[in-house]
C-alpha cells in the first residue's frame, strides 16, 4: 500500500449544529458544522417549521401572491366580459343591427337574453329588421364572449 495518500483521521471530530447540539464522530476533518440535526429537524421534533435557505420561501410566497392576484384579475375580467350590463354595441354587430335592437328597447346584453328567455328565437325574429342571419351572428358573438345562448329552434 502506498504511504501518505490517505487523509488524516480524527476519531474525536466534533459535530456542531446551529441549534447548539454537539456530538462526537470519526471524520477526516476535526470539526463539522451543520444547520439542522436530529434535535432540531422538524421531522424528528414534530414542529411545523420552515427552514429558509437564501430566501427561497419568501420568493415562493411572493410568486404565490402574484399568482393569486392574477387569478383574481382574470376572474374579474371574465365576470366583466360576461356581465348582462355589456352594451349590445360592444358585441361587434353591424351598426344598423345595433340600431334596430336599440329601437326595440334592447340596449344591453341582459335585455337581449331576457327577450330570448321569454320567447326564444321567435321573439328576436319578430323584431322588424332582424333576420335569421343576424340571429345566427348574434348567437355566435354571444357564445364567443361566454354567454349561454339557447340552441336554434326547429322550424
Amino acid at each position: 500500500m502506498r504511504e501518505n495518500i490517505h487523509p488524516k483521521w480524527y476519531p474525536e471530530a466534533q459535530v456542531v449544529c446551529a441549534c447548539g447540539n454537539t456530538w462526537t464522530v470519526g471524520s477526516t476533518v476535526p470539526e463539522i458544522r451543520t444547520d439542522v440535526c436530529s434535535a432540531c429537524h422538524p421531522f424528528f421534533t414534530g414542529e411545523q417549521r420552515i427552514v429558509d435557505t437564501e430566501g427561497q420561501v419568501d420568493r415562493f410566497m411572493k410568486r404565490l401572491r402574484v399568482r393569486d392576484q392574477r387569478i383574481t384579475e382574470l376572474e374579474a375580467r371574465e365576470q366583466e366580459r360576461t356581465s348582462p350590463d355589456v352594451p349590445v354595441a360592444d358585441l361587434g354587430l353591424e351598426k344598423r343591427y345595433v340600431n334596430v335592437f336599440a329601437e326595440a328597447g334592447i340596449e344591453v346584453v341582459g335585455d337581449l337574453l331576457a327577450r330570448w328567455n321569454e320567447g326564444g328565437d321567435r321573439a328576436i325574429l319578430d323584431i322588424p329588421g332582424i333576420g335569421r342571419k343576424v340571429l345566427a351572428d348574434t348567437k355566435k358573438l354571444l357564445r364567443a364572449r361566454g354567454y349561454e345562448v339557447p340552441e336554434p329552434e326547429e322550424a
